[in-house]
């Protein structure tokens, strides 16, 4: 389980293919020292389990379903990734409740620079059955983020400075294709719901 607040970033500088999976090694010297082998860590909102580790850097590996519904089959050396290691009960629950389950991806629609923030406009495919609602929870590429516009496919979120410069949504552009994890709740409900619709 996670919070959508970014704790850090890390780079991509290994991709190895073994058979349908690939390894992905990342260089952190920030994070690296605080982990273990088996630990969960978040990478743009994708739950991925540390395989290996070094001085500076770790491996985790993807399986075919992770790469096929998730941005990580497109993933290159040097891309920069949003990183969290699994929260703490204990601590406060800053974002809101991520699993690290990817729903399904989105592209970038437009990027609109509103003279301090920026609002981002993502389009997804309706058919996989999820929804946003304005004022509800989204995660994007890992981030714990408030839907400030929602329309069928669409929705759009507002990021402030802070957020624009910790996180790579930086690197977006548009056309970039992101993940998607829809909130919780309103998939249970969303569930509960289905058979009196």
């Amino acid at each position: 389980m996670f919070t959508g607040i970014v704790e850090t970033l890390g780079k991509l500088v290994s991709i190895t293919k073994d058979q349908k999976n690939k390894h992905f090694t990342i260089l952190c010297p920030e994070l690296t020292p605080k982990l273990q082998i088996d630990q969960s860590i978040s990478h743009n909102g994708v739950c991925l389990t540390v395989v290996s580790l070094t001085e500076d850097s770790y491996t985790v590996t993807a399986i075919e379903e992770t790469l096929i519904k998730t941005n990580l089959g497109k993933w290159q050396v040097n891309d920069i990734l949003n990183l969290e290691r699994a929260m703490l009960l204990s601590a406060r629950l800053d974002g809101h409740m991520v699993q690290g389950h990817v729903d399904q991806t989105a592209v970038c629609k437009s990027i609109v620079s509103k003279e301090g923030s920026w609002i981002y406009t993502f389009t997804y495919d309706t058919t996989k059955g999820n929804y946003t609602v304005e004022k509800g929870s989204i995660t994007v590429n890992g981030v714990s983020l408030t839907v400030v516009d929602s329309k069928d496919g669409q929705f759009s979120v507002a990021i402030i400075p802070y957020t624009y410069e910790h996180t790579n949504f930086n690197t977006f552009k548009v056309g970039s294709i992101v993940n998607l994890e829809f909130d919780v709740i309103g998939k249970y409900v969303k569930r509960l719901m289905q058979p009196h619709l």
